[in-house]
């Protein structure tokens, strides 16, 4: 970063991410009742919302080792939320691919995690729900700018 950022920016994205940190923490309650532990559950997320991965690929996604990756997919291919396929471009090349299956568990998580946030926003004045949704905007405006 080569920009100075003011104290009003230091703060702002202080108290965002601390706000983002128990945010998530408060809907990951939700995500028991999916069956999965926490690292399949993150593994799965990847490639329904990202699309397929290598093992390699998934693994960097993950930040683990290659090794724990492979016993993670081994577990979620057991159960039927992925399937490996190979690269159309190049046979040698084995992709990760989430199952419909699959897909229909982390939509069924997500719908209960989006729930529960909507839960807790709504104990807000809907003035406070307008400034989240805002505020949500532009977060992902800046996001975008990045990309």
């Amino acid at each position: 970063m080569t920009k100075e950022l003011s104290n009003l920016q230091v703060e702002a994205a202080d108290r965002f991410h601390s706000a983002a940190i128990h945010a998530l923490r408060h809907v990951r309650r939700e995500d028991p009742a999916t069956g999965l532990s926490a690292a399949r559950l993150s593994a799965l997320s990847v490639l329904v919302y990202g699309g397929p991965r290598t093992l390699g690929e998934l693994a960097g996604a993950e930040q683990v080792r290659p090794a724990t990756m492979t016993r993670i997919v081994q577990s979620l291919e057991r159960d039927s939320y992925v399937r490996r396929e190979s690269d159309p471009a190049d046979g040698r090349v084995v992709r990760l691919r989430s199952t419909a299956k699959g897909g229909r568990v982390m939509q069924q998580g997500r719908q209960r995690r989006v729930a529960s946030l909507a839960e807790l926003i709504g104990r807000l004045p809907s003035h406070d729900v307008a400034k989240i949704r805002e505020a949500a905007e532009l977060v992902e405006g800046a996001l975008a700018q990045e990309t």
